[in-house]
């Protein structure tokens, strides 16, 4: 699949990532939320509660970033949703991976370990989103 967008160093590009940046806060708020709940309160497996937080965090950021950051009304909404899960996915996966690192191997805190990897994984998720799902 082509990339249809360029990016464009300019005052709109810098806004939209600000944008990102805010909804992806409100992201990591849901995705704490929801994973300090299901591992500390329903006692499910650190990844699969990271996981879960991933995926509830991913929904709301959805519909947040494509109406408020990226002003997008495409009525193909079913194909745009499924691009963004894709990069959504992608993102899971290095953010699962940079926690196994970190926690399992470096032994750094949890809690620390999923911080710097929703920190790289924005910055993953942006660019894809920005370039490939949010385009047109």
């Amino acid at each position: 699949m082509a990339l249809t967008a360029a990016i464009e160093f300019n005052r709109a590009f810098f806004l939209k990532f600000l944008k990102f940046g805010l909804v992806g806060f409100s992201g990591l708020i849901v995705d704490f939320s929801v994973t300090w709940l299901c591992k500390e309160k329903l006692k499910i497996h650190k990844y699969v509660s990271s996981s879960l937080g991933f995926v509830v965090a991913t929904g709301t950021n959805y519909t947040l970033n494509r109406y408020w950051t990226f002003n997008n009304h495409d009525p193909a909404s079913i194909t745009q949703f499924g691009k963004f899960f894709v990069v959504a996915v992608v993102g899971l996966v290095l953010s699962n991976a940079i926690i196994y690192l970190l926690n399992d191997r470096m032994k750094f805190n949890f809690y620390l370990a999923k911080a710097c990897a929703i920190g790289i994984v924005s910055l993953w998720n942006f660019f894809a989103n920005y370039l490939y799902t949010f385009t047109g």
